[in-house]
């Protein structure tokens, strides 16, 4: 169905919608269209970052991915040993 289409649909929509339902119905509407406008430049910062290692060799991606491997290790080891002692 085209935009215009649509658009004539969703106005003919609100205009059947009793007179005391119309101050939910616009609350209703403008916070969708906020909400819309917000998630928006969120989801094209997110998009711009999901590519950013394409020109990166393989060699280098698996230099990059051991560096995260051993990293995490050494960050959870310290509070693995903590946590094991406090079960004691």
């Amino acid at each position: 169905m085209d935009s215009l289409n649509l658009r004539k649909k969703v106005i003919t929509e609100i205009n059947l919608v009793p007179p005391d339902k119309l101050e939910e119905l616009y609350n209703f509407i403008h916070y969708f269209r906020l909400g819309i406008e917000v998630s928006q430049p969120s989801l094209n910062k997110n998009m711009q970052f999901a590519g950013c290692w394409n020109d990166m060799s393989d060699e280098g991606f698996a230099n990059f991915n051991e560096e995260i491997i051993t990293r995490r290790q050494q960050a959870f080891l310290g509070r693995r040993r903590s946590d094991e002692a406090s079960l004691d």
